[in-house]
């Protein structure tokens, strides 16, 4: 069973990426491993093709080598915050919601259509350590997670709502999950690694009785 990890620099997590196998430091190892452990019995091939500040934009530059070539059994896509965050801390383009859309639209289209992968959508998130004089960030990603739920409605297999998974875990511990509010610590990683893990494992399940 194939399945391809896509995102951002929270997927990308120092990968090498002379080696799609390669998982990097971030939540793709722990939760590689953390499947691995709970499905002794089933074959895996993990790839991970997260880069590190790409935006949706980038996810549909690289559709058809990093999506349709890889035809991955379960996709799972976590991007968002850089269509966010470049905005303003690097003063690139604005990504309109609705180019926002569009792009993401673009990407779970091709998917549906030209491949049979299962779909998990991931949440993006932006914790509560950011500088707070960037709170418009967060009242802008609030835009694009709605968008991302509403297009997880109509798309994908299974859903990861982590963005409010983790503000309910930091309220004691604002620094522990993401010191900077978007790069996950280790303690971080593994913690949306278990979270993958239990979004995962019902499309895992699925898949393996399919193939008896």
């Amino acid at each position: 069973m194939k399945i391809l990890f896509q995102g951002d620099s929270v997927t990308d997590a120092g990968r090498d990426r002379s080696d799609p196998h390669d998982m990097g430091n971030g939540y793709p190892r722990y939760a590689s491993a953390m499947i691995q452990d709970s499905f002794p019995d089933a074959e895996f091939e993990f790839v991970n093709l997260g880069i590190s500040g790409n935006r949706t934009e980038h996810l549909v530059e690289r559709l058809e080598a990093d999506f349709m070539d890889i035809q991955p059994d379960i996709v799972s896509v976590l991007i968002g915050v850089n269509d966010v965050w470049h905005h303003y801390a690097f003063e690139y383009v604005e990504t309109t919601d609705e180019q926002f859309e569009a792009n993401y639209r673009k990407v779970l289209d091709s998917l549906k259509s030209r491949t049979s992968a299962r779909i998990l959508m991931i949440q993006p998130f932006l914790l509560e350590t950011v500088d707070p004089a960037k709170q418009v960030l967060c009242e802008e990603l609030a835009r694009k997670k709605a968008i991302v739920k509403r297009l997880a409605d109509e798309y994908a297999d299974a859903y990861l709502p982590l963005d409010e998974i983790l503000h309910a875990e930091e309220e004691e511990k604002p620094a522990y999950y993401a010191a900077d509010g978007v790069h996950p610590t280790p303690d971080g990683a593994c913690f949306i690694g278990e979270a993958y893990l239990r979004a995962i494992a019902p499309l895992i399940e699925l898949l393996s009785k399919e193939d008896r």
